[in-house]
């Protein structure tokens, strides 16, 4: 079977530091923090809170009442984002074959919101309180079947979902798909809305967020010594693929290529890293063998870094068994150190936030790093964005479960 080489034509985003793919750009390269109070509910008696929220969003400014009304914020985040990437991929919708078109846009969680919803009417009214729009509201896979139905996309149509890696296996499947010929395109990616009352009571019971309440805007601070815990983010991410030989055809504009993944576990814990890094070495070698690089072409990693104590250990400690010496010499960010943990959106955000790094030649920071940790000694470009020429760029993106992704992107030569 023959190969495709498999190219990035739009992007689109939705972010706690800007509501497009420009804005969330320009965010990243100024360092700014996404992080502030909750505004979505009242939070005096939740432990946390603070989180990377949509702010000033007004779902009248895209959809009409009725319709908004029957889509809960985690499909109008997609739709919205799916709009924008088509656009951005300058695409005529009217000349394209729909049936060669696949959408794989997943979410970690689904309708959070018309869950906590319903189940409250539910409580209070009993079955007639229940919305007749609940299921198609709450389900996960509703953000990729609704961006179909809008634009009459007839190719494969599902989401993959495996919570904080969802919007990343989501595109390392689009990109099979082109890869191998069963779809010429794909819209992909992640979105998610889980900062309402029972997302931010779930994740604290938990223990797993930050409380640093007197300094929202720094709680997120991945490999700073004193790291407390990850923040909350909400918002979606997508990106439009195509074969190289239909952007070509069309005079598409290429931000970059996508050229391997990995795909691996842990098999360890639900949601603990596995301190030995098996399953995320695991990814790193197979994403470079199907790239068909060595560990000493990488030039950047946007890690998963989520700003726990545990994890950004156990980041770290992989990138070094797998890069060696060169872990040292690679430019390495967290962008969630402004936008929060953005959930199953997560890796698709980061993912175009690693594409754009390659395509203007621009590293991100990890903002709020303060204090070093003699566990986390590698350059994590600190509190200021770098210039730097990248050819090979890598996203991780990890999942409760011990789901672990790697994907390689390339500066685009033709």
């Amino acid at each position: 079977m023959t190969e495709r080489r498999v190219v990035v034509t739009g992007v689109g985003a939705m972010t706690p530091v800007g509501k497009t793919a420009p804005e969330f750009w320009n965010g990243l390269i100024s360092g700014e923090s996404g992080v502030r109070p909750i505004t979505h509910f009242e939070t005096a008696d939740y432990p946390t809170k603070f989180a990377g929220q949509i702010e000033d969003f007004d779902s009248g400014n895209y959809f009409d009442r009725k319709e908004a009304r029957r889509l809960d914020p985690v499909t109008q985040y997609g739709l919205i984002v799916a709009d924008e990437t088509i656009q951005d991929s300058k695409i005529d919708l009217d000349t394209i074959n729909k049936d060669r078109v696949a959408v794989l846009v997943g979410t970690g969680i689904g309708g959070m919101k018309t869950f906590y919803d319903q189940s409250i009417s539910h409580h209070e009214h009993g079955p007639r309180g229940v919305n007749p729009f609940f299921i198609p509201m709450l389900i996960p896979d509703m953000p990729a079947g609704q961006i179909s139905i809008r634009y009459g996309f007839r190719g494969a149509n599902f989401c993959a979902v495996s919570a904080c890696a969802t919007g990343s296996h989501n595109i390392g499947l689009a990109y099979d798909s082109i890869r191998y010929g069963r779809s010429d395109m794909a819209l992909c990616g992640g979105t998610e809305a889980p900062v309402w009352e029972i997302g931010i009571a779930g994740f604290s019971s938990m223990k797993a967020l930050s409380k640093r309440n007197d300094e929202p805007e720094k709680a997120s601070r991945p490999f700073d010594k004193d790291r407390d815990g990850f923040v909350l983010g909400e918002g979606a991410s997508m990106m439009f693929l195509e074969s190289l030989e239909s952007a070509k055809a069309r005079g598409a504009r290429i931000y970059g290529e996508i050229v391997g993944y990995g795909f691996s576990a842990d098999a360890y814990h639900i949601t603990a890293p596995d301190p030995d890094g098996n399953g995320v070495i695991l990814a790193f070698k197979s994403a470079l063998e199907m790239a068909g690089i060595k560990p000493e072409d990488v030039d950047h990693i946007n890690m998963h870094g989520t700003s726990t104590p545990l994890g950004d250990i156990a980041e770290t400690n992989s990138i070094k068994k797998v890069f060696g010496d060169h872990a040292y010499k690679i430019n390495l960010n967290s962008t969630k150190s402004m936008t929060g943990h953005m959930l199953g959106a997560a890796g698709a955000a980061e993912s175009v936030a690693t594409l754009l790094a390659v395509y203007h030649g621009m590293v991100p920071p990890t903002i709020n790093y303060e204090t070093p940790d003699p566990e986390c000694d590698l350059n994590y470009t600190v509190n200021e964005a770098e210039v730097r020429d990248l050819t090979y760029a890598m996203n991780n993106a990890f999942g409760f479960g011990g789901h672990n992704t790697t994907i390689v992107f390339k500066k685009f030569e033709d």
